[in-house]
């Protein structure tokens, strides 16, 4: 998620933390922020309602979808950073 706000705010965004949507907005701009191929945004999001769903009811998030989580943050991480680079090293 955080990773996802830094892209907004690169390109002169942000979404209000204190109103609900957020994270789906967030999440959802990453191909017009820093041109995240549509598969993964859709991969990251529902992962991000797994979450919300595990948050609400308590379940466990299976040992899957915990790794594909933490796979999909280390390339959008990858992503960020390498857009950041060519696009505004100014912020790096």
């Amino acid at each position: 998620m955080q990773v996802a706000m830094v892209a907004l705010n690169a390109n002169g965004y942000r979404t209000l933390t204190s109103k609900p949507g957020h994270h789906q907005t967030a999440t959802q701009t990453l191909p017009l922020s820093v041109g995240l191929p549509q598969p993964k945004v859709i991969v990251l999001d529902a992962l991000r309602k797994q979450r919300n769903l595990s948050d609400c009811s308590g379940d466990l998030i299976p040992d899957a979808a915990t790794a594909e989580c933490l796979a999909s943050a280390q390339e959008l991480l990858a992503h960020v950073l390498a857009w950041l680079q060519a696009q505004r090293s100014d912020l790096l």
